[in-house]
């Protein structure tokens, strides 16, 4: 019964150390399971849909299965339990390193520095910097951090306080496939297609919620108002069902225009323009959004955590209505038989 106020408390620590120490620069446990999934993906490579949905099913599977064990083998102590969850949560969450890249392109772009700031986009995401000038950089960070706020933190804030360790380990396993093999490539046209499906469904309250928490938190009404208007009006627009939620948000949130044409390792695609009533982006928003990400993660750490403990209170107050119920009947003499009369 006390699952759900370990999951609010070791969530808690684990969100703060990722805000002081960030991601590990080696032995990164995410970098840990691509590796692994990567062996497995070249034991079970076919270029067949269900040779991709066992191998997503096996990273996967392993990935909770281990979730669920340690956190079998630590249930006997609190203390233990707090401390698992504070790690998974750590390990999986990467809201700082996504600040911190986001930051350093948008410090090269106000120095002027456009080749820095070229060779550093690829921190963060698989756009073609050669293909952009110093706006179109800028507008692929703030992109990219309004995507990622939700894939590297919200998300699996939610899946942990549905699941606990294994909720946690789970969704990463499932974000990292879908970043590894589920693109459109020849390569992973068909193998790629179960773990971009799943990537989907698992991501899809993560985004809702990251893009209902850029409401709350872009910091006055207008940002509210344009936030909800852009994503009423063109999240659907977008050819990815949680993304276009998100980026919908930010851009409303902060007032700017995103989406339009992105190149991908030479490959051109035209996405709908999201909240062209907005300007376009400037180099001072990457700095923005970076701010409104932060708030967006700290809100859904108050959001999941609270939740896990209405869920305990409300088994907790389920349990001892019987029981009420109970002293109050014995009160009034009512015993099991009574009724019509001794016979």
């Amino acid at each position: 019964m006390g699952a759900e106020r370990d999951f609010a408390y070791g969530a808690a620590a684990g969100l703060l150390g990722d805000l002081f120490l960030g991601d590990p620069r080696r032995g990164h446990p995410v970098a840990a399971f691509g590796r692994a999934s990567g062996a497995v993906e070249r034991l079970l490579w076919r270029d067949h849909r269900g040779w991709g949905a066992l191998h997503t099913a096996v990273c996967v599977g392993a990935a909770a299965g281990l979730g669920a064990a340690a956190t079998r083998l630590v249930r006997p102590s609190r203390a233990a339990s707090v401390a698992l969850t504070a790690a998974a949560t750590w390990a999986v969450v990467g809201g700082t390193t996504l600040g911190r890249e986001a930051r350093a392109v948008g410090q090269a772009l106000e120095a002027g520095d456009v080749e820095a700031a070229r060779a550093r986009l690829p921190h963060l995401c698989g756009r073609d910097p050669q293909a952009l000038d110093a706006d179109g950089i800028a507008r692929a960070v703030v992109e990219s951090v309004a995507e990622n706020t939700s894939d590297a933190v919200v998300g699996a804030l939610v899946w942990g306080a549905v699941a606990g360790v294994p909720g946690l380990l789970g969704f990463r396993a499932v974000n990292t496939l879908d970043a590894m093999v589920g693109h459109r490539s020849v390569t992973y046209r068909r193998f790629g297609w179960a773990a971009a499906r799943l990537d989907d469904v698992a991501g899809w309250p993560g985004a809702r919620l990251t893009a209902l928490l850029a409401v709350a938190g872009s910091g006055d009404a207008a940002g509210a108002r344009g936030a909800v208007r852009a994503w009423r009006a063109d999240a659907a627009r977008h050819p990815s069902p949680n993304a276009g939620v998100v980026e919908a948000a930010f851009a409303g949130a902060l007032g700017v225009r995103l989406g339009g044409t992105l190149s991908y390792a030479g490959r051109v695609e035209r996405r709908p323009v999201l909240n062209g009533e907005g300007r376009a982006v400037g180099i001072a928003d990457v700095e923005r959004a970076v701010r409104l990400s932060r708030r967006v993660q700290w809100l859904a750490l108050g959001a999941s955590a609270g939740g896990a403990l209405l869920r305990l209170r409300g088994r907790a107050a389920s349990r001892a209505v019987p029981g009420r119920a109970a002293r109050r009947a014995a009160r009034r003499g009512d015993r099991p038989g009574r009724a019509g009369g001794a016979g």
